[in-house]
């Protein structure tokens, strides 16, 4: 097999899997991140924060296949990173959630540009090369400190509260997929819309368990919260890496075969 061939096969497959790990992770990335940083001291927190980023990026640049707990660790990470990139924005900047969001998603918008006219495409079926698979990470961390200060300025700004917000944020991610569907919206478009709005997805559900009811939530605890969801990834993507069902197959890595999700929503 040579290097590109190689390089295809360290995305997954997007099925059901995919997006069911993808909104555990923000949901864990929420309450990791607030735990750590209401428990010990903030600049630690995004200290050690940054420093799993690096490993786990580090980690899956080494590889030369998709290899499920080293991928989702590295989701798992921006996660967390992100989270607390957008929370440092509004905190500690005194940046409003309006203005975060936007100007994470001009960041975005400029990633998705940059790429676009350096690679002619922005399907994750095309990540087959290490520039490719940079502007994707690049891309996904930028969704996920996006994503955070609009699921925020969702339960804050515009006071609908963690639940409310969470039910609003999956009626919007199934758009997509239905309009892949009947409505033939383009595939690519279709996935990163989805992608970004799996992260003020599940950072909703995520404070709405962990948060004190004096805030809207159900006072589970953020620690507990972001164990339990932890056990959960572990588990599922540990069935991932044994299953092996979530492996593209390299014949349509190379052809950009339609997603499966999208296209059959499974």
């Amino acid at each position: 097999m040579d290097r590109k061939s190689q390089v295809v096969r360290k995305v997954p497959a997007i099925t059901a899997h995919f997006w069911a790990v993808k909104i555990l992770t923000t949901a864990m990335g929420e309450a990791l991140s607030d735990y750590l940083v209401h428990t010990i001291d903030p600049y630690f927190a995004v200290g050690l924060g940054a420093s799993g980023l690096v490993v786990a990026l580090a980690l899956q640049f080494y590889v030369r296949r998709y290899v499920a707990p080293i991928y989702w660790f590295a989701v798992a990470m921006v996660a967390v990173f992100g989270t607390m990139c957008a929370d440092a924005a509004h905190i500690e900047l005194k940046i409003p959630y309006a203005t975060s969001a936007s100007l994470c998603a001009a960041g975005l918008a400029v990633i998705f540009i940059v790429w676009y006219l350096s690679e002619r495409t922005l399907s994750i079926h095309s990540i087959n090369t290490p520039r490719r698979e940079m502007f994707y990470w690049a891309a996904v961390l930028a969704t996920f400190a996006m994503g955070t200060a609009v699921g925020d300025m969702s339960a804050y700004t515009l006071h609908l509260g963690w639940f409310t917000s969470g039910v609003l944020f999956t009626v919007i991610f199934s758009v997509p997929m239905l309009s892949r569907r009947v409505f033939g919206l383009n595939e690519v478009f279709a996935f990163w819309f989805a992608y970004i709005i799996t992260r003020p997805l599940g950072a909703s559900y995520a404070d709405w368990l962990g948060v004190p009811q004096s805030l809207g939530g159900l006072n589970y605890g953020r620690g507990t919260v972001a164990a339990g969801l932890t056990i959960a990834i572990v588990v599922w993507v540990a069935y991932l890496w044994i299953t092996k069902v979530d492996v593209e197959s390299a014949g349509a890595a190379h052809t950009g075969a339609p997603s499966p999700v999208l296209e059959d929503g499974a």
